[in-house]
């Protein structure tokens, strides 16, 4: 199981002006030690700062810029969320046909699902703790599961999701290998009042909707329970496992 509130730990968070991330810096904030310290990563200065936590404001997620920063934080990390992604904005949608693919929406998906949450791996995992246990998880989704795929659509959502799955567990059995207490996981949240999935709550039952805040004591108290024999492998706010 991952460290208790009151070990000395230094959290990272990828995507820190999100809703799921924003909540997640307030309550590890709540319940750290004071020896402990949130690196927050964000290409937007968030309106509320916690205590024990730093801002890094980037320009974008490109590999050169995360190193500029990443060069100035502890040798060592316990704890990295990666929250970044991207299901529609102004510009795409999810499609419902084949008839609706594009190359660019499809690059567009992978990059914000897949690409960048790889090049987080790449960066953080090898600063990850040896000798205690450590985190590294990213926000995925359910519908990246191909066994669970009952209805279809939502191509390049669904399929770079599936991707970052992948990416997850290939991450997690080079990681044993030198960080055996390492736990690296793809959590699915559920459907949750951001601004990722605002255009399509009115059709939702407001009681299957989660707030960020309860998006966050969910993940954390999964997270809580996990041992590194469990790395690798994708798990819903709940604490189920989801298969691939």
């Amino acid at each position: 199981m991952i460290h208790t509130a009151d070990s000395p730990k230094h959290i990272v968070i990828i995507g820190r002006s999100g809703g799921i991330a924003g909540a997640l810096a307030k309550i590890i904030s709540e319940t750290m030690s004071a020896d402990s310290c949130i690196h927050s990563f964000s290409r937007h200065q968030p309106s509320t700062v916690y205590p024990g936590e730093r801002i890094h404001l980037l320009d974008d997620y490109e590999e050169s810029s995360l190193n500029k920063v990443v060069d100035r934080l502890p040798e060592t990390i316990h704890q990295v969320w990666v929250a970044t992604g991207m299901l529609s904005n102004p510009d795409v949608t999810p499609e419902k046909a084949l008839k609706q693919i594009t190359a660019e929406q499809l690059q567009r998906s992978f990059v914000a699902n897949a690409v960048v949450p790889a090049l987080m791996a790449k960066i953080f995992i090898p600063k990850l703790a040896r000798r205690v246990p450590s985190l590294f998880a990213c926000l995925s989704a359910r519908v990246g599961s191909i066994s669970d795929n009952r209805l279809g659509g939502w191509y390049s959502y669904r399929a770079s999701k599936a991707a970052l799955n992948m990416i997850i567990k290939s991450a997690a059995i080079e990681t044993a290998r030198t960080h055996p207490e390492a736990i690296i996981v793809g959590f699915h949240p559920g459907t949750v009042a951001t601004s990722l999935s605002q255009a399509y709550l009115k059709t939702l039952d407001p009681s299957h909707v989660f707030s960020p805040d309860q998006a966050a004591h969910h993940l954390l108290n999964v997270s809580r329970s996990l041992t590194p024999q469990q790395s690798g492998r994708f798990f819903a706010w709940d604490g189920q496992e989801i298969q691939p």
